[in-house]
């Protein structure tokens, strides 16, 4: 078409006009293609039906802009189409596969809305489970902010509170698990902080801290092992055995095994009495001291 239009003008203005058309000819290109993209071939007798097929394998291409389209229009344009709130979920689903912080922002707001309007639906779990996943996605390292790691273990036991006979449940435990052991980490690194800078009753406050809130949390072995280790340099040695103890207990492979057994070992053979309770707190003053 730029040619033939061409080729009908004086070759001094052609040059110019040239230059402009092939210039815009994109944008030619992508406006045409997204009007035949917007039409819906002639005699098809469910056009939402049409949309959800198309855009549901456009999703699984990861053709996430183009899916999106399609879902967008079932949900704008056919409100009572039987493929309304799975193309909401749809809509949903390209944005968590999109993967940028925005699109994240915007899936959590889909499923959300998926929740208010269709809390009945057969799929209301796997909105929810989606939900917490766009949170999940956004969560940081164990030495950053962890308000995301928080928000997606709220949207996770909202899961297991609202839907518990749910088929997605194990699936959804395995990211619960991933999520308590982030939070987790995240307070045992600060006691290990302490710990290292032997300011112990700190290490301690939070190592037992981090024990309190997530019993089961998967590395709790180097929270035990640190845990005792503080104790004994708080001249607190009866304390800290049954740490070593658990290490043994509920561990067949540690990296923390041979020491707890070797602390273990010389904390029976101890008969020595133990400190008093003034040469303990000037041993935490030192501590402290030293922190500063």
């Amino acid at each position: 078409m730029i040619a033939r239009l061409l080729a009908t003008l004086p070759f001094r203005r052609s040059g110019r006009v040239a230059m402009t058309l092939f210039a815009a000819a994109p944008l030619v290109t992508l406006v045409a293609c997204a009007e035949s993209r917007d039409r819906i071939p002639p005699g098809v007798p469910d056009p939402d039906k049409f949309l959800f097929q198309r855009g549901t394998a456009e999703l699984e291409d990861r053709k996430w802009l183009l899916a999106r389209e399609d879902f967008r229009q079932i949900v704008d344009n056919y409100p009572q189409s039987p493929y309304r709130a799975d193309a909401k979920l749809g809509l949903g689903d390209s944005y968590l596969g999109e993967g940028t912080n925005e699109a994240q922002v915007l899936a959590i707001s889909e499923f959300r809305e998926f929740l208010t309007f269709f809390p009945t639906h057969p799929r209301a779990d796997y909105a929810q489970f989606r939900l917490a996943m766009a949170h999940y996605y956004q969560m940081r390292g164990p030495e950053r902010d962890q308000t995301q790691t928080k928000e997606a273990l709220k949207e996770f036991d909202t899961f297991f509170e609202r839907y518990p006979n749910s088929g997605l449940k194990d699936e959804v435990r395995v990211k619960w698990r991933e999520v308590k052991d982030r939070l987790s980490q995240a307070d045992y690194r600060v006691g290990l902080f302490y710990y290292r800078a032997k300011w112990y009753p700190g290490a301690i406050d939070r190592f037992k801290i981090t024990l309190k809130n997530d019993p089961q949390y998967t590395n709790r072995d180097a929270v035990y092992f640190y845990l005792a280790e503080a104790l004994v340099k708080s001249h607190r040695k009866a304390e800290a055995l049954p740490y070593y103890e658990l290490i043994v207990k509920e561990f067949e492979v540690s990296d923390y095994l041979p020491e707890a057994r070797k602390r273990i070992a010389e904390l029976k053979g101890d008969n020595s009495p133990t400190p008093s309770q003034g040469a303990a707190d000037a041993d935490v003053l030192a501590a402290l001291d030293s922190f500063e």
